[in-house]
Parts: structure tokens; sequence; C-alpha cells
């Protein structure tokens, strides 16, 4: 399959490196981390900015949580699940809230500035 072949030529070099030494797999977690918080930290920020459901806000945050649902969708289809999966379980859900993040902070900016 195509996502298998991608999967092999991106993430064979990751597993490699992160199996050099402990300070490697060290700083992928620390990455992980920090990016799941930051998407955390953004889609939180911009659910408060826009206030209260209503008919604009209710449309807004349901397509936000789909562009999450998408983001998630898809990491399963290209991140392996042989080797390192509760790496990529935690990637996964770093993209898809800084997906949903971006998404927010666009239609905020878009809807709610002008």
């Amino acid at each position: 399959m195509i996502t298998d072949k991608i999967g092999n030529a991106i993430f064979t070099p990751l597993r490699t490196w992160t199996e050099q030494s402990t300070s490697n797999w060290n700083i992928l977690i620390g990455i992980g981390i920090i990016s799941l918080i930051a998407g955390l930290i953004l889609v939180y920020v911009f659910y408060k900015k826009m206030g209260e459901a209503d008919e604009r806000t209710t449309q807004i945050s349901l397509k936000s949580a789909l562009i999450m649902l998408c983001g998630v969708i898809l990491c399963d289809l290209i991140f392996p699940k042989e080797y390192m999966w509760q790496i990529f379980f935690l990637f996964k859900y770093s993209i898809a809230f800084i997906a949903s993040g971006i998404y927010l902070a666009v239609q905020y900016k878009r809807d709610f500035l002008n």
C-alpha cells in the first residue's frame, strides 16, 4: 500500500535516530508533549474568545471538531503501527489539536475581528 511506503520512507530514519540514544528519545517525547500542550492551549483560547454558543459559533465549533477528526484519521493512515506507536499516538493528537486551533484562529480573525 502507498501509505506503508510513505511511512517507511519517513519514519524508518526517525526510528533509527531515536534508538541511537535515550536523549534522542527524550527529545522526541519532549517535542510531542510541548506541541500537544500548545495545541490544547490554542484550542482553549479560541473557544473562550468565541464566547457562548449561538448559530454562528456552533457551526465553527462543529467544523473545528471535524478538522480534528480528519487529522486523527489521516495520522492513523500514515503513522506506522508496528513500532513507536505510543509516540505517534502523542503526535497524532498534537497534530489534530494544532490543526483545529489554526482553523479556529483563522475563523476568529475572519468573523470576529472584521
